[in-house]
């Protein structure tokens, strides 16, 4: 996959204002080792990547789109780092969408408010009208308008669409950079769970790897 270079912002605020914004901060230290084991070579991957998402409710095949690269190479990089092994959907909406990529959420205790965490910079918005959310969408988060006016994406926040009629009013506002292939099931199993404050999972909900699938 040619490699496209990510244009690295500082993140202004982690706030959740509205709708599916939670990003922000660095993550911990402990999470270091984890990106030294490097799972697979993203040079090898083609244009629009399939990955598997394992997740203890269960697991996803998702397509990575081409037109939007900045968002597509900075998802790859994450997984091949395994960023995302280990992390909770910390943020769940039934007929909404559920949320995850906080690598706070790691290590989280029961009832912590999660949401505020992330790599340390944004990806700056890719808007492409034909990539819009409909069910089993992958869009990336982030802060609101008032500290965000260009909406520049979490670096590595992402919520995948439950309900594409709530959420298509974030078409133009929200970068979609790809979508669940297989496993649209899965999505209504988490969707389904109790939650609680902040609509966290009462149960915790895990990603437990992310890993390419060839074609």
């Amino acid at each position: 996959m040619k490699k496209t270079t990510v244009i690295i912002l500082i993140s202004m605020s982690a706030f959740l204002m509205s709708s599916c914004n939670w990003t922000g901060k660095k993550a911990k230290k402990t999470d270091i080792s984890m990106k030294e084991q490097i799972a697979f070579d993203p040079q090898v991957l083609p244009e629009d990547p399939v990955f598997e998402i394992q997740t203890t409710k269960g697991n996803m095949v998702v397509r990575l789109y081409k037109e939007t690269p900045l968002h597509r190479d900075n998802f790859v990089k994450l997984a091949s780092e395994r960023y995302y092994d280990g992390i909770l959907f910390h943020r769940v909406i039934r007929d909404f969408m559920i949320q995850c990529g906080d690598p706070q959420s790691r290590t989280a205790a029961p009832g912590e408010r999660l949401g505020s965490g992330g790599p340390g910079y944004t990806v700056p918005a890719e808007f492409v009208p034909e990539l819009y959310h409909k069910k089993g969408a992958l869009a990336a988060a982030r802060t609101g308008d008032a500290v965000n006016p260009e909406k520049a994406s979490s670096g590595s926040q992402f919520y995948i669409v439950h309900s594409e009629a709530a959420c298509r009013q974030l078409d133009g506002n929200y970068t979609v950079f790809g979508e669940v292939l297989e496993g649209l099931d899965i999505i209504d199993t988490i969707a389904s769970v109790q939650t609680g404050a902040a609509d966290r999972p009462v149960e915790d909900v895990r990603i437990l790897s992310i890993l390419p699938v060839q074609k």
